[in-house]
């Protein structure tokens, strides 16, 4: 068999499915205390986003501070041809201790998004150049948001194009650029490889012996010089999959390590905690592609001391691992032995507990679990999501909707990011990215909340770059080329 889109494991995921929403059973929430307040975080546009990698991608840290990108009212100046399906322009935002800010793009009027931020408030993503790349398309560079400053990070030599995907507390960032190398195997017509920028410094960290290498969302891991992610092995192609051998790497402090597969010639590091245990999803040998294929044969793993250890399943063919707490505590899902079924599932100790799902609903999957233990998630009819949830030891699921302020009018389809203080990341029905925070019903301090737009970061240091105009076919080609980014899973996943 072989694949039209060559390298999934390139997972750009910018687009939500937005599902209707069930009746609530209120007698599932009895024995979770918790309320929570409700917070909107908007730029008064009708859409907020999630990271650009929701599975792992990490919007909220520890003090409470959400980094993610959404709506301006700004029309897009390449329609109608645009970079979202409502044709406005997208800008990253921060909000802190109650203050939404627009940290805008690279120059004035184009898109920027958001995938990761650190313990410090700094932001990595991507912005639009305001030019034309090679290709016809409008560049894109990686980006960086600091407390002060808008840093372009640039690109490999020889590149045009790059991509911010994960930053560290040291100031670490970690990204994707093409280095206009032609290259068969890539959804970009060249290479693409993994970078590691620090202190205005950008450096190629090389491949496990083929011609691209792509980085993991990284989930919460702050070591220095630390990247996981997955690599071609050879310029090689397989029968089966069209493409070399892909095999999950670990690099640690310049050196990269193949962690092999469960057998099969597919294979991807989603993340690492701070002990070096890494997660990921790796074919089995009876179907070396089922990673790509999306056949029977894809499972979880856990690689720790050398060793890739299969993470199994609920009895059905595919797992999952999305999210690594420091303790070795995994999130994620996994196939029962009906067709067409999955639940949330949660790895302790080598052992898989199956997570249930909300009343009525037949499929569940795992976002996120924090050092606590709490993981969040969806409830699902097996193909959209339809109720957020949150999972504590003990069980069962709570549905996020009830424990939210009554008439919020909202419906909380999805959760993505939960932090050790145990506030939570979410997407509601209307579109919106909503924080909820804890609270005590008893100060009346369980409300709803608008975040309003706050003030832009601008006058800031950023790059400044020409403008230049473009073409519907140029557009044309620059949208099918970012369709190729969407996430390996599938919406699914969602």
């Amino acid at each position: 068999m072989r694949l039209n889109l060559r390298n999934p494991a390139l997972a750009i995921s910018l687009l939500l499915c937005l599902a209707v929403c069930l009746a609530v059973p209120r007698e599932l929430s009895a024995q979770h205390t918790v309320r929570y307040r409700l917070i909107e975080l908007t730029l008064g546009g009708p859409i907020s986003h999630e990271p650009t990698d929701e599975n792992g991608g990490r919007a909220l840290d520890n003090a409470g501070v959400v980094s993610s990108y959404a709506d301006t009212t700004l029309p897009d100046p390449f329609a109608p041809f645009c970079f979202e399906e409502d044709c406005l322009v997208a800008h990253t935002f921060r909000w802190r201790h109650g203050r939404m800010t627009d940290l805008g793009s690279l120059v004035d009027g184009v898109t920027s998004s958001a995938a990761s931020l650190n313990d410090r408030g700094w932001t990595i993503g991507a912005s639009e150049t305001g030019i034309i790349d090679p290709n016809g398309s409008p560049q894109f560079h990686a980006t960086l948001w600091t407390e002060k400053r808008i840093i372009d990070l640039g690109v490999v030599p020889g590149g045009s194009d790059s991509l911010g995907v994960t930053i560290n507390n040291a100031g670490q960032a970690v990204g994707i650029s093409n280095n206009g190398v032609d290259d068969p195997f890539s959804p970009f017509g060249v290479q693409v490889k993994t970078f590691l920028w620090e202190k205005g410094n950008l450096r190629d960290i090389g491949t496990l012996g083929g011609p691209d290498a792509q980085p993991g969302p990284g989930c919460d891991n702050q070591r220095s010089e630390i990247i996981v992610g997955a690599s071609y092995t050879s310029f090689t192609p397989n029968e089966t999959t069209g493409i070399p051998t892909q095999d999950p790497f670990l690099w640690d402090n310049g050196k990269m390590t193949d962690l092999g597969t469960l057998g099969g010639s597919a294979g991807f590091a989603q993340c690492a905690n701070n002990r070096l245990q890494v997660i990921g999803t790796s074919s089995l040998a009876m179907h070396p592609a089922a990673c790509l294929t999306g056949e029977a044969g894809c499972h979880a793993y856990l690689w720790q001391r050398g060793a890739m250890n299969d993470l199994g399943t609920l009895g059905g063919d595919n797992s999952e691992a999305l999210w690594i707490n420091d303790a070795g505590e995994i999130a994620g899902s996994a196939d029962l032995s009906e067709t067409g079924l999955h639940h949330a599932v949660r790895w302790k100790e080598g052992q898989i507990l199956d997570l249930g799902t909300l009343s009525g609903d037949p499929c569940s999957r795992s976002k996120a679990i924090n050092a606590r233990g709490q993981i969040v998630g969806l409830s699902s009819d097996c193909s959209n999501p339809l109720r957020a949830f949150l999972w504590e030891e003990g069980g069962p699921m709570i549905d996020l909707n009830t424990v939210i302020p009554q008439g919020s009018g909202l419906q909380l389809t999805f959760a993505f990011n939960i932090n050790d203080r145990g506030e939570i990341l979410a997407k509601s029905d209307l579109g919106h990215v909503v924080l909820l925070v804890p609270c005590d019903e008893g100060r009346g301090d369980c409300v709803s909340e608008l975040a309003a737009p706050g003030l832009s970061i601008f006058p800031f240091s950023r790059t400044g770059v020409e403008q230049q105009l473009t073409t519907r076919d140029a557009m044309r080609v620059w949208r099918e080329r970012f369709t190729a980014w969407q996430a390996k899973i599938g919406a699914e996943t969602r």
